[in-house]
Parts: C-alpha cells; sequence; structure tokens
C-alpha cells in the first residue's frame, strides 16, 4: 500500500504494478499530484507548487521526453533573472520544463491505470498479524511525504522510525496574481521575463511567469515567499496576500492585480541534505520522496519512488 500520490508515490507503485504485484495508492486529497500542484482560474491551469522540473538523469530524462513528444510537457526556459537591491541581472542554467496543463498532469498521467483511493489516513501500526493502514492490512506500506507527515502516522512499536525522519521542511506561500496585461518584461534584462530569483528581500524569494511556462502568454504572475515570511502567516495565510502583493507590484512594477489567489505549502521543501534514495525498514515500511536524496527536485521524488518500488519487488515478488 502506498500512502500519498505524489510523484514518489505513483512512480512506486508503478513499479509494483509493473512486476505484478497489486497495489493501492491513498491519497487525501481530491485530485492526485502532491507538491505538483494546480489550480484552475477561469478554467484555465496555474502552477501553484513545483515551479518546473529539470531531467538530468538518463531515466527521468527518457520520461521527460516522452512527455513531450506526446505534447504533455514542455522545454520552458533556460534563463531567469536574478532581482537584488544592486540591481538585475541573467543566470543561466538547466533546461526548466513546464506543462501546458500544468505538473499535476504528468503524475496523473504515471498513475494512469493505478488504484487510487481519496481518503484520509489516521494511523500506521504493525499489530500480531503484520502491517495495517488504520484498518487496512498490507504487506508493505510507503508513506510518500515529507519526513513530518510521515512520522505523524507512525504509531505504536513503529514510531521507533520516528527518529530516521529527521529531515525539516521550509514553509512558502505561494501567491497567484492576474493582471489585465503583461507589462513586465522590461524587469528582464533580456527584455522577456520567465521568472525571477529574488535576493536579499523580506517577503519574496521567487517570481513565475505562469504564462510564459504554460506557453500561452497569459498575465499571470506566481510569487513564492521566503520561508521566514510564510512562517509568521502559516494560521492565517490570506491574510498574507495583501503585503506579498504590494511587494510582488514594487518589486516589478505592476498596477493592481485583478485577482489574488494564496495557498498555504507548511512544508514545501526540504532543508539540509540526505544521500540516502529512500528508507525501507525490516518491519516492510517505505517513506520515499524529494527529501530522499540530493538535491531535492521533481527528479529526485521520482528516483526515489522508483528506487524504493524497485527493491520492494525484490523483497515481495
Amino acid at each position: 500500500m502506498v500512502v500519498g500520490a505524489g510523484i514518489a508515490g505513483v512512480a512506486c507503485a508503478r513499479e509494483l504494478v509493473r512486476a505484478g504485484i497489486p497495489v493501492t495508492v491513498i491519497d487525501r486529497g481530491r485530485r492526485i499530484g502532491g507538491r505538483m500542484a494546480v489550480r484552475r482560474f477561469e478554467d484555465r491551469p496555474v502552477d501553484l507548487g513545483a515551479s518546473y522540473l529539470t531531467a538530468d538523469d538518463p531515466a527521468f530524462l527518457d520520461v521527460v521526453e516522452e512527455w513531450r513528444d506526446r505534447g504533455l510537457a514542455a522545454p520552458w526556459t533556460d534563463r531567469f533573472t536574478v532581482l537584488s537591491p544592486d540591481g538585475s541581472r541573467t543566470t543561466t542554467g538547466p533546461v526548466r520544463w513546464g506543462a501546458p496543463g500544468g505538473l499535476r498532469s504528468l503524475v496523473e498521467d504515471l498513475a494512469e491505470g493505478l488504484e487510487v483511493v481519496h481518503q484520509e489516513v489516521s494511523q500506521v501500526i504493525r499489530d500480531a498479524e503484520g502491517l495495517r493502514v488504520d484498518a487496512h492490512p498490507a504487506d508493505a506500506v510507503v508513506l510518500a511525504m515529507p519526513d513530518a507527515q510521515a512520522g505523524r502516522l507512525l504509531g505504536g512499536e513503529l514510531s521507533r522510525h520516528r527518529d530516521q525522519l529527521d529531515r525539516p521542511s521550509e514553509p512558502v506561500l505561494a501567491v497567484v496574481a492576474r493582471f489585465a496585461a503583461h507589462t513586465w518584461d522590461d524587469r528582464s534584462p533580456d527584455g522577456r521575463f520567465h521568472g525571477a530569483f529574488v535576493h536579499d528581500d523580506d517577503v519574496l524569494a521567487w517570481v513565475a511567469d505562469d504564462g510564459r511556462r504554460r506557453g500561452d502568454d497569459a498575465p499571470v504572475l506566481v510569487a513564492h515567499t521566503t520561508p521566514a515570511f510564510a512562517a509568521r502567516h502559516l494560521n492565517d495565510p490570506a491574510a498574507a496576500g495583501p503585503e506579498v502583493v504590494t511587494a510582488l507590484c514594487g518589486l516589478l512594477d505592476l498596477p493592481d492585480p485583478l485577482d489574488v489567489h494564496v495557498h498555504r505549502w507548511s512544508l514545501a521543501r526540504p532543508t539540509g541534505r540526505r544521500d540516502a534514495p529512500y528508507l525501507l525498514t525490516d518491519d516492510g515500511l517505505g517513506v520515499c520522496g524529494d527529501g530522499w536524496g540530493h538535491p531535492p527536485r521533481v527528479q529526485t521524488a521520482w528516483l526515489s519512488g522508483r528506487a524504493l518500488g524497485r527493491t520492494l519487488v525484490e523483497r515481495l515478488g
């Protein structure tokens, strides 16, 4: 049984199903995808979680290129703006990929054919008969989620494994701002704004042009706050919206947006470093996700889930 239908959980489940091992994926959300989340505004998808994906592992690159061939993913850019009190500059890096239907559509594609149940899970225990997810028995249980969430689910004797789930995650607020027109290209030294890393700002850390990454040039920005700012507003994230919008409009010299939406990520991104690709105990408890491996990104989560799934195939097959 796999708990968590983000890209790591789905990748793990696919390996089990491919080997003929039945698996149920449980997710508490109404839609799968985890932190590759999407929300629709006037029937247009906007990425609220992960901003993009990169691929340099050959196996994952094969998956991404297949998505490209099928029109599910597309190269976005390898150039972003850096905004700081000293001015602006351009930084280059690996090609970042987006998805016309939002990044969640890629997880949904991987999950095709899997049995997915949408419900809350309150506890994972081990009793005389074996592992149980609430009242449901399982030969093995995979928790595909951040360490803090996984640790909270462990009950009884499994709680001893919490000491191995010690990688913290930092919070972020993602703020969607929709505008009447696209007016911020001049903030990029290249004259074409895709996104910006924001340095030395108390509120903003990253701004993505959702129209550019989606390929339709819609005048939509998604601003991600600093962890420190998010931590101060976790109890009432909507109340932080005006301050974020003020910072965003000041940074890019923008008029007021048409509308704003604030999304809270309490556990947005793992901090520190961990090189182990997953956890698998003698009890049959597994944990995977972007907190296993380095650095934390979409590819890391996929690799973690796939590796754990293959190890479980060897154990259960």
